[in-house]
C-alpha cells in the first residue's frame, strides 16, 4: 500500500498513527483493570520498565557511533552520581552534541 505523501496523505497516516497510540494505551488500561493489583503485579510492572529500557539502550550501546556510546556512558554516570535523571539527560545530550561537533 502507498500513500501520496502530498495532500491529505500525511494528515491520513498522522490520523491511523493517533488512533493506534490510542488503542494500545486504552486498551492497556482497559486490560489492567482486570488484573488484581498485588505486589507480585507491582514488581513486574517495575521490572517491565527497566527491561524496556535496556531493550531500547543496548542496540544503541551496540550499533550506535562514537557520540551514542559516549552519551550512554555520560548520561549513566551522570546518574550513579546525582541520583536525578535531568541532569542525566541534559549531560548525555551535551557529551553527544561535543562528541559529534567535535569529531
Amino acid at each position: 500500500m502507498n500513500l501520496d505523501t502530498a495532500g491529505l496523505g500525511p494528515w491520513l497516516i498522522i490520523g491511523v498513527m493517533a488512533l493506534v497510540t490510542l488503542a494500545t494505551r486504552w486498551g492497556g488500561v482497559l486490560v489492567m483493570s482486570f488484573v488484581p493489583i498485588n505486589r507480585r503485579v507491582q514488581q513486574f510492572i517495575g521490572a517491565m520498565s527497566g527491561s524496556v529500557l535496556v531493550a531500547i539502550l543496548t542496540p544503541l550501546a551496540l550499533n550506535g557511533d562514537t557520540g551514542a556510546r559516549l552519551a550512554l556512558l555520560a548520561t549513566g554516570l551522570t546518574m550513579l552520581v546525582l541520583k536525578k535523571p535531568l541532569p542525566a539527560i541534559a549531560a548525555g545530550i551535551l557529551v553527544a552534541a561535543l562528541a559529534r561537533q567535535l569529531g
